[in-house]
């Protein structure tokens, strides 16, 4: 099994199709900007490339905290997947906090995970071992330290949702079967780089026969 954590590589062109956090999103002709129930745009996050297809994701930062962009079901999120193919950059809106300040570039890092492994060390208090919790404390720790660099962890693509109960797993608006999950999200590096997810981590789900998405924070 193995964990691919997103690792923060440094600034990135605003337009790239390569793995980032802001910048501008890229999308098909005819894409309409997305609006919060608020009537702000929301703020674009991250352009994630899976495969033949991209994740675009965006929440809603015109009053932080005031909008519900952590409920999967809120209009103060939105996960567009879209054909890699034919994407271009759209004009960004003239008022709100449309983007982050600084785009961000991810490279993805593979952390082999051993649940046996981890069930012999593991404390019985704590549950069952988080492959995703484990492969990010453990990135860049240096002998002798409890935690790595976990601050350069942008998240992670695949796998499962980390420590979410099934409850919370999104269904999706058009079929109403249960969501795949794609990607988490962390904060980030530093105030000029972070997206703002109150200081939870953000969980991306898509369905892929009904070109879905959701977003939530846990």
């Amino acid at each position: 099994m193995q964990t691919n954590l997103m690792i923060y590589d440094g600034p990135a062109p605003a337009d790239s199709d390569a793995l980032r956090t802001g910048g501008v999103p890229l999308a098909p002709a005819g894409f309409v900007w997305p609006v919060c129930g608020c009537g702000g745009p929301l703020q674009f996050f991250a352009h994630l490339p899976v495969g033949d297809d991209v994740l675009s994701v965006f929440l809603c930062q015109n009053d932080p905290g005031a909008c519900e962009f952590w409920d999967a079901r809120s209009s103060a999120n939105r996960v567009h997947l879209f054909p890699r193919e034919g994407l271009r950059p759209v004009a960004v809106p003239e008022s709100g906090p449309a983007l982050l300040p600084v785009a961000s570039a991810i490279r993805v890092h593979g952390v082999a995970f051993d649940p046996e492994e981890a069930d012999e060390g593991a404390d019985e208090e704590e549950g069952e071992p988080d492959a995703y919790d484990i492969a990010r404390q453990g990135w860049r720790r240096e002998p002798g330290e409890r935690f790595g660099k976990q601050r350069e962890v942008l998240g992670s693509l695949g796998g499962s949702p980390s420590y979410l109960e099934d409850d919370r797993l999104p269904a999706c608006p058009s079929c109403a079967g249960t969501m795949e999950f794609a990607a988490h999200l962390e904060e980030g590096m530093t105030r000029e780089t972070a997206m703002n997810l109150g200081g939870q981590l953000g969980y991306v789900f898509v369905c892929r026969a009904c070109r879905e998405g959701a977003f939530l924070t846990d």
